[in-house]
């Protein structure tokens, strides 16, 4: 059974930082991207962050791009979401997602995790 569990959210004070894990199991995950994606409710989910199977390409969207970083450990299968400066507008729920496919479309990862929760307080 394929399990990604992410963890490290909690409430921060804007311009601090916050490192996100997700931890995978039951799946090659060197074989998969990883996306983290974040979402409030009433919207649609936002693509944040990319990384390659192998960890050497990343991509981020623009909101995030310079205060953001994501990192990958294939031998503990985990992959990290490492969040600096951060502001109020970066409050949702953060996931991890695994996919086949090098894409920012949410609708192509197999497997999600439950997410979690980032609030950065004014």
């Amino acid at each position: 059974q394929v399990r990604l569990t992410e963890s490290g959210g909690t409430l921060v004070q804007a311009g601090g930082s916050l490192r996100l894990s997700c931890e995978a199991s039951g799946l090659t995950f060197s074989k998969f991207a990883v996306g983290w994606f974040r979402q409030n409710p009433g919207k649609s989910r936002e693509y944040v962050a990319l990384i390659s199977g192998n960890g050497d390409t990343t991509y981020y969207s623009a909101s995030v791009e310079g205060r953001f970083s994501v990192s990958r450990d294939g031998a503990k299968n985990m992959a990290y979401l490492q969040m600096n400066s951060l502001k109020p507008e970066d409050t949702a729920t953060y996931s991890c997602a695994a996919s086949w496919l090098w894409t920012v479309d949410a609708d192509d990862y197999d497997h999600w995790g439950q997410g979690t929760q980032v609030t950065v307080s004014s």
